[in-house]
């Protein structure tokens, strides 16, 4: 079966985090840019979940998982040493139609996390489908090096002149081949060669 890749926007949906070990505290680290409201259920956690229950970029539910945690909840997310919790977790996901992910059990997720590569506001994510997170890991660090950070900053300006080109009276055509353009490898070395050009100046 083939996964369906998208990006999904939480800022202001309800996620759920089971479990406060390092594996969970991995995971909250990806959802706490996103503007997603994090809650996170467990008698125990690790220091940074501490600190960012206590700089209230989420709040921490000191105890075990109950049913009612899935309330209202969009997404859910469950790392702990309880199968049998897993389980519960994954029933109580499908019976809500919340979006369900038990970290290194396939079978009980509805999504899996991809190998990312982030430069800004561009991301560029791998996945194996969980036939070898090794792989995604390895193709991940292929495109780091491909895909400098200058890329974050390339992207920015081109959002600037996007923004000026579609307030242009121009025919869709013409604005499409103007962005292409913009987008194309010769002009990113363009970029690079100016940027490089100014500092030098400095």
């Amino acid at each position: 079966m083939r996964l369906f890749p998208i990006f999904l926007k939480l800022r202001g949906r309800r996620c759920l985090i089971v479990g406060g070990g390092r594996i969970s505290e991995g995971k909250v680290a990806g959802l706490l840019s996103t503007g997603a409201k994090i809650k996170l259920v467990s008698p125990k956690v690790t220091p940074k979940i501490v600190a960012w229950h206590r700089s209230g970029r989420l709040r921490w539910v000191k105890r075990t998982f109950r049913n009612s945690d899935m309330d209202g909840v969009f997404l859910v997310v469950a790392a702990t040493s309880s199968s049998r919790v897993h389980r519960a977790i994954y029933q109580q996901a499908r019976k809500g139609g919340i979006l369900c992910n038990i970290v290194d059990v396939p079978e009980l997720c509805d999504f899996y996390y991809p190998a990312v590569v982030q430069r800004g506001d561009l991301q560029i994510a791998i996945s194996t489908a969980g036939a070898s997170p090794s792989l995604a890991k390895r193709i991940r660090q292929q495109l780091e090096s491909e895909f400098g950070p200058e890329y974050a900053d390339w992207l920015r300006a081109l959002a600037h002149e996007r923004g000026k080109i579609r307030q242009q009276k121009r025919t869709t055509a013409e604005q499409v081949k103007l962005l292409e353009a913009l987008a194309s490898e010769a002009a990113f070395l363009a970029y690079q060669r100016e940027c490089a050009g100014k500092k030098s100046a400095k």
